[in-house]
């Protein structure tokens, strides 16, 4: 497999990756896929009760999540650990970290010490709840930002009672709030010449993205119900079962009502007054998809896309995994990305969802093992042959 080039995006800037499980490195990964020297900073093996947080090193999450990147194992209950982090500290731009906010403090990492020492540096804390507030040292994990943050309360069947999704929300979302704060005070600080305190959170970054949802309530004071696979107040829009299985549908507007109505053969129902707006439609839901889904039951899914496609209705078939990747849209976009692994062989992973012209970010190398690259990075501080002998029969590395 012909090895695909760094990025030269972010080339020039060092970060310095101290997180685990996903959140945090949710974040660090657009840094390194867009070419950006990122150090992995970790616990040599062995030493962390909780180092399998994120799965087997060679697992699928862990490969997806921490390519590009260089690994030194740190043991950073040393003081020459200590000594060797804050070395790097003084050159790097970037430290991100998910730790809770009390073992920060305990650690020395707080924001006040490491400004103090790199006034330019960029600390990003990911934490579950916030860096202050009743609920600052709680552990936080995905699920349970799901639930507190309002998006188990709208998922699922009306009635079901709450249901999460089916991916991290939480952590995925708080990452790459991260990421986007991170890069506003890196524009920032090359006007001011200071680095600053990005801060997120699981909690904040869930109800974010509950967004229009947490806006009807903000404004209207109204509390969203479950709706199932229906949207909370467009109608024909959800899931509709056809001959051989479901299609998505979404009709929008006026004229994609219009449209609708001739691409199943009923172009009456667009002048019908029952169903000329919006609301009355939404008013009649249960009754339109009962006649709708009477319609589809006659043909299959692959007759209705098509029928949906010819009249510009917006439509899409519900894949597995499996038939997503095989999607010739999404062969196209090459999303999933080939890397080759010196145990895995070669192997795929998802690639950053946003393409520049000119420096497009790419999987260049997989997930380091741990300590990889520990006498690499050592060297380039200074230290020698014998200080590379030193630490490790210390276990500092």
């Amino acid at each position: 497999m012909p090895q695909p080039k760094p990025s030269t995006a972010l080339a020039g800037l060092r970060v310095l990756d101290l997180t685990r499980v996903r959140a945090g490195p949710t974040c660090v990964r657009v840094f390194a896929d867009f070419g950006a020297d990122v150090i992995k900073v970790e616990s040599p093996p062995g030493l962390d009760p909780n180092e399998n947080m994120s799965g087997p090193r060679l697992g699928y999450d862990m490969q997806n999540l921490h390519r590009n990147k260089r690994s030194l194992a740190l043991n950073l209950k040393t003081p020459e650990g200590k000594a060797i982090l804050m070395k790097l500290i003084d050159d790097a731009d970037l430290l991100v970290e998910n730790f809770r906010p009390d073992v920060k403090e305990r650690l020395g990492l707080d924001f006040e010490t490491l400004h103090a020492r790199n006034p330019r540096l960029i600390l990003v804390s990911i934490s579950g709840f916030g860096q202050s507030g009743p609920y600052r040292t709680r552990a936080g994990f995905d699920q349970i930002a799901q639930g507190m943050g309002g998006m188990m309360s709208v998922t699922g069947l009306p009635g079901q009672g709450p249901v999460r999704a089916g991916i991290a929300l939480a952590d995925s979302s708080a990452g790459l709030y991260g990421a986007v704060g991170a890069l506003v005070a890196l524009q920032e600080r090359a006007v001011s010449g200071k680095g600053q305190w990005v801060q997120t959170s699981l909690l904040e970054a869930q109800i974010a993205m509950m967004d229009f949802q947490a806006a009807r309530y903000l404004v209207e004071g109204s509390v969203p119900p479950q709706a199932g696979n229906d949207h909370p107040y467009q109608t024909p829009m959800g899931v509709y079962r056809t001959r051989d299985g479901a299609i998505n549908l979404g009709v929008g507007g006026e004229e994609q009502w219009r449209s609708f109505c001739r691409a199943i053969g009923r172009p009456e129902w667009g002048a019908d007054p029952r169903y000329d707006s919006t609301e009355k439609r939404f008013a009649c839901r249960p009754e339109l998809r009962e006649m709708i889904e009477e319609i589809f039951a006659g043909s299959d899914s692959d007759h209705w896309l098509e029928a949906m496609e010819r009249h510009s209705v917006p439509a899409g078939p519900i894949y597995g995994v499996d038939e997503m990747f095989e999607d010739p849209q999404v062969c196209h976009l090459g999303i999933a990305k080939p890397v080759a692994h010196p145990e895995l062989g070669d192997i795929r992973l998802i690639g950053q969802p946003v393409t520049l012209s000119r420096t497009p970010a790419d999987v260049a190398t997989p997930t380091p093992a741990a300590g990889q690259h520990n006498d690499e990075i050592l060297a380039e501080l200074g230290y020698d042959e014998a200080a590379l002998a030193r630490l490790r029969a210390a276990r500092v590395i």
